[in-house]
């Protein structure tokens, strides 16, 4: 990967300072143009977006063959056979999920992580991600902290938000979402001395994000649970 930056898997390596950078403005729905407001009024604890619909809107009866061929046309021409079949799978225990407005969530979702990340906002982290990302988190940032650094983050562009997996687990939803985007990612020691990343030179990075739900559940709230970054 360019930059320098080691981008890891954040959850078995956040202890080991790869400072991996993520970033988001508001939860999973259609953005605005007040994302930050959007976030604050709908957001629930460790969640990242609801769907349009109460949950018992979602009992009603569908035709299988007509959401199959919803699912077809939003998973885009040469999707994987399993992405479009999970997609069906979740739109038919949960009508209200709408794949187009979750990817459009999703990258909102994305730019506030990895704001949050970088600022060291744990109050913020807490209310949007599941317990083992968070921990991720918090410890990356507690061993940033302690060693005097700082990071600075920059979105220079999103390139790339398309659903990746998609799949029912009894009664739970996860749907992973792939992002390619350029970043400027610096940290600096305690005095101002760049040790990690170029203030100028923007890096191309992978990132899965896989984001779940229980569709039994009256909280329609879909939690960010795994962050994987290539």
């Amino acid at each position: 990967m360019s930059g320098g930056f080691q981008f890891l898997d954040i959850i078995f390596f956040a202890m080991v300072a790869a400072f991996l950078v993520l970033r988001l403005r508001s939860v999973l729905g259609r953005r605005t143009g007040h994302e930050q407001q959007h976030a604050e009024g709908h957001m629930r604890r460790r969640g990242v977006g609801q769907s349009k619909q109460p949950q018992a809107e979602a009992q009603e009866p569908q035709d299988r063959q007509e959401v199959e061929r919803q699912m077809s046309r939003a998973a885009g021409p040469g999707a994987p056979a399993d992405v479009t079949a999970g997609l069906t799978q979740i739109k038919l225990a949960a009508p209200a999920f709408d794949p187009q407005e979750f990817v459009e969530g999703a990258k909102s979702a994305f730019e506030m992580v990895i704001s949050a990340f970088a600022s060291g906002d744990r109050e913020t982290l807490n209310q949007l991600v599941g317990d083992d990302v968070l921990t991720a988190f918090i410890d990356a940032i507690d061993a940033r902290e302690e060693a005097g650094k700082t990071m600075e983050h920059r979105l220079v562009a999103l390139h790339k938000a398309a659903i990746a997996g998609a799949e029912m687990k009894g009664r739970n939803a996860f749907v992973t979402i792939e992002f390619v985007s350029d970043q400027i990612n610096v940290v600096r020691d305690a005095q101002g001395t760049v040790v990690e990343g170029d203030a100028d030179d923007p890096s191309e990075i992978v990132d899965q994000w896989t984001f779940t739900r229980d569709t039994a559940s009256d909280d329609p709230t879909w939690t960010l649970v795994v962050t994987e970054s290539g």
